[in-house]
């Protein structure tokens, strides 16, 4: 089996990191691997905003955490109660990506770049997860003045993020769905 079917078959969502900043180099390639992903007749529509300092990550927790609390969501509102509780699960970097609101299929393209950097981070020997919680937080009041803090330009909208550090735990994969392939020949 050749490497990169090796590292797509291996990926899994990491939730539990080390207390160790993955070095400047593998945040680069990571987001090398992003910039490359492919995007809807190459408009390459996105913007990638990396938090690595404690107190921001601190910031963009406590703002979730408040916004899970009100959600309605009653999975939701136990998690946040748990003060250990951490969006991105305590990883050392997060990265927010965010799409021009011009674009075709920006959405889409975001969502692209992200799995790029997911699996560019596994052949890293890099934990990674995708965090789905960050999508909403955004058209908050407290999400407004987070997003000018963390230079998102006006234009664009942050559509998914993803935790990045060296791996605390080796999950298994849970088993795959069945029958879901339909050829045609």
């Amino acid at each position: 089996m050749n490497e990169t079917m090796k590292t797509i078959l291996s990926r899994r969502s990491i939730r539990a990191f080390k207390d160790e900043q993955i070095k400047t180099e593998e945040l680069q390639l990571i987001l090398e691997a992003g910039q490359f992903a492919p995007s809807a007749m190459n408009g390459q529509p996105w913007h990638f905003t990396v938090v690595q300092n404690k107190e921001l990550l601190h910031k963009i927790n406590e703002a979730c955490r408040t916004l899970l609390a009100k959600s309605g969501n009653k999975m939701f509102e136990e998690r946040v109660k748990d003060p250990n509780f951490s969006v991105f699960y305590h990883a050392p970097t997060f990265i927010i990506i965010s799409g021009d609101e011009k674009a075709m299929l920006a959405q889409i393209d975001c969502a692209v770049a992200l799995q790029n950097m997911l699996l560019s981070a596994e052949s890293l020997g890099i934990g990674s997860c995708w965090i789905h919680a960050l999508a909403s937080l955004f058209s908050t009041e407290e999400g407004a003045a987070l997003r000018k803090e963390l230079g998102i330009p006006d234009q664009y909208t942050p559509f998914c993020s993803g935790a990045f550090g060296y791996k605390a735990m080796e999950p298994t994969a849970p088993p795959r769905k069945e029958d879901i392939v339909s050829i045609i020949k």
